[in-house]
């Protein structure tokens, strides 16, 4: 497909061009000459890639397009739609991986030509590594002719940086892009799953994990490529065709494992009857009513019981039970409902009578989707002849590990409570209880009228606030932080002076000047194994003042964006005002979504002059736009004063203070919330008196 025929979108153009939306649109009403639309809506229109390539050539705005986003403009602009661009670009990528030899013999070849020859040779590379059967259509000639510009630049891309680093950018950007169509589980809790079955399995990677709702294939990706050697072979089930495709692919591209993906529903058409897997991980589904109830009534994967049309997830446990070898070990990821519901008492009271639940899991809110939440984690054993004679059951909450705030989540953190609780139980059969934390029950213990298996009712309080030590130290910090912020606190003028009237410029005239240097944040990409892993600075950590809390994506095709002390970030979402200039401490850090870099040239612009004047309210105003959810700020408009290097050092100096006071209130008001919240609680638990 020639360049010309690819279309991009006005966020496709604003991500070409590094700038946002509102930029594009302002583009469009004041040049005549900005590229027509040729597809899309009147709402959403679409505009000819080489046209636009070569109107912001003209005008000074682009270089050079980077290849990756040429290969996404490439495949978004697919006739057949992204998902099919991203099955016929996976296909060539896995041959370009495990025979580059046949890739550069076709790739010589003209276009008409290449598209001739290179079904069958992606025909016999995809069936040696995915298996006979598998979900990945075979793309025809006249579909492979229409892509060359995508195949090819794919390729040319998995050149410089591999092929399954490029595919899991691609599959990543299409994921990013239609997030209401797909449900996933984000590393973390990925890891942690895989972590667990591993060391169910004694410390040693299990020889076989299933998947049966695999979605995009994270859960098998972390067990995959975690822990020792040798890989397990990995088997997978999904509803959705094309995903399962997309997954096969992935999982091909990123393993050396041997990969069985198959399309289908597992509780209505299981495709691995005959498998017993030394684990199964699993997200399934949360609160289907159409998962066959009806047509499944006489199966015999229910040992536990029937599960009632309101508890398609305990249908999803017995499939992994069903599923497993004796002794084989399943970790699902749960609705926090599913472990007291009244519908599902006879089942969980079953479990726990044969030992097939071992241990119940609280994480925090925000760990994975729905991320309003506290999701559950359910660690289930398929009982061997000879089961424990008086089995216990592990119950772990994590919830007061995390902080508010999804990116805030401590995972290492999270992940070393439940495997040291895990591990403990699993090699003993129970473990030292930690208030508020963890503790092993009887399973005669939990047989009650509710069999309720929520971690949070059966654990013991831990002591309120820390105890009454850490209540003074938090007292007495809190009365040096009230010192230091009345110290801070700025001192009004006597009287008002006129408004400035000074000459002013914008942020994006002083980029193509030179004064400043202008980065957009993104996902970026986790360097290769062994090498340092830099947090991410998102937009929560600039306007909360805090700690870079994110964490980068693993495969992507893109390098981060690092900061460096001095520069100034701005977040380009929300209605309020904020702008940072990193520190010693944050430098180094990756630049998050929804933010962006400007690094001055300090013999031209101070730092603290330029964030404090990014700051002012109707800057602010005038530089943004609305859409029908949120504010986004068109960075690039914002205005900044002309003024000689030594005023800006006046106003800068002042900046500073007042960015000192803001940080000093804010360590008062969370020193204070600790000390409130701790009375509260040590008064109600009686660990406080009231003399």
């Amino acid at each position: 497909m020639p360049d010309s025929a690819a279309e991009v979108t006005a966020a496709g153009i604003a991500r070409l061009a590094g700038v946002g939306r509102a930029a594009v649109s302002n583009w469009r009403r004041r040049h005549p000459d900005f590229p027509q639309p040729v597809g899309g809506t009147e709402t959403s229109p679409t505009f000819a890639l080489g046209d636009v390539e070569t109107w912001l050539r003209h005008q000074g705005k682009l270089d050079e397009v980077p290849l990756r986003e040429r290969v996404w403009q490439q495949l978004t602009g697919h006739p057949a739609g992204a998902p099919a661009a991203l099955r016929h670009a996976g296909s060539v990528l896995l041959l370009v991986r495990d025979r580059p030899t046949t890739w550069l013999e076709l790739a010589a070849l003209t276009d008409l030509k290449l598209a001739e020859e290179l079904p069958p040779a992606l025909d016999s590379v995809l069936t040696a590594r995915l298996g006979e059967g598998h979900p990945v259509a075979l793309p025809t000639p006249a579909e492979l002719a229409v892509a060359s510009a995508l195949l090819r630049g794919a390729a040319e891309l998995a050149a410089a940086r591999g092929a399954g680093p490029v595919y899991e950018f691609l599959l990543g950007r299409h994921l990013d892009a239609n997030p209401r169509q797909y449900t996933l589980t984000p590393p973390g809790p990925a890891e942690l799953m895989a972590a667990l079955a591993r060391g169910a399995a004694g410390g040693q990677r299990p020889r076989t994990v299933l998947d049966p709702a695999c979605g995009t294939g994270s859960l098998l990706h972390a067990a995959a490529t975690a822990g020792p050697a040798p890989a397990p072979a990995l088997h997978a089930q999904e509803s959705d065709a094309d995903l399962a495709a997309l997954t096969a692919l992935r999982l091909a591209l990123q393993t050396d494992s041997q990969v069985r993906v198959r399309a289908g529903d597992s509780l209505r058409a299981d495709a691995f009857t005959d498998t017993a897997a030394d684990a199964v991980l699993c997200h399934p589904p949360f609160n289907e009513r159409n998962w066959g109830h009806e047509e499944l009534a006489y199966d015999p994967r229910w040992e536990y019981g029937f599960p009632a049309r309101t508890e398609s997830e305990l249908a999803w446990v017995q499939h992994a039970l069903a599923r497993l070898r004796d002794g084989g070990t399943a970790v699902l990821l749960m609705p926090p409902a599913a472990a007291s519901r009244r519908s599902g008492r006879r089942i969980r009271a079953d479990l726990l009578r044969h030992g097939a639940l071992r241990a119940v899991v609280a994480l925090p809110a925000g760990a994975a989707p729905p991320y309003g939440i506290p999701l559950h984690l359910w660690i289930l054993r398929r009982p061997c002849a000879q089961p424990s004679p008086t089995p216990h059951v592990l119950l772990v909450d994590t919830a007061d590990l995390a902080p508010a705030g999804r990116d805030k989540l401590p995972w290492q953190t999270v992940q070393g409570a439940v495997l040291d609780a895990w591990e403990g139980f699993d090699r003993h059969g129970t473990v030292e209880e930690k208030p508020g934390r963890c503790r092993s029950l009887p399973v005669i213990d939990l047989l009650d009228d509710d069999v309720d298996l929520a971690p949070a009712r059966h654990l013991p309080p831990p002591t309120a606030g820390g105890g009454t030590a850490e209540l003074a130290d938090v007292h007495d910090r809190l009365t040096v932080a009230l010192r230091r912020t009345g110290e801070l606190a700025p001192v009004p003028p006597a009287d008002t002076a006129a408004p400035g009237r000074w000459p002013t410029t914008t942020v994006g005239e002083l980029a193509r000047a030179g004064a400043l240097v202008l980065r957009a944040g993104g996902p970026g990409a986790a360097p290769g194994t062994g090498a340092p892993t830099p947090p991410v600075l998102t937009d929560y950590d600039v306007k909360a003042g805090g700690a870079p809390s994110g964490t980068l994506p693993e495969g992507a095709a893109e390098e981060p964006v690092l900061v460096e002390e001095g520069d100034v970030v701005v977040p380009v979402l929300g209605d309020g005002t904020a702008a940072r200039v990193i520190d010693g401490a944050t430098a180094g850090a990756a630049l998050g979504r929804g933010l962006f870099l400007l690094r001055p040239d300090p013999a031209a612009l101070d730092p603290w002059f330029l964030a404090g004047f990014l700051r002012g309210t109707a800057n602010q105003r005038q530089a943004s736009s609305y859409a029908s959810t949120a504010t986004r700020l068109d960075v690039r408009r914002l205005q900044v004063p002309r003024l000689p290097l030594a005023d800006q050092r006046r106003y800068g100096a002042h900046f500073r203070n007042l960015a000192a006071f803001e940080e000093a209130l804010r360590l008062t008001e969370r020193l204070g919330e600790r000390l409130i919240q701790g009375l509260y609680d040590g008064l109600t638990d009686g660990s406080v008196r009231p003399e």
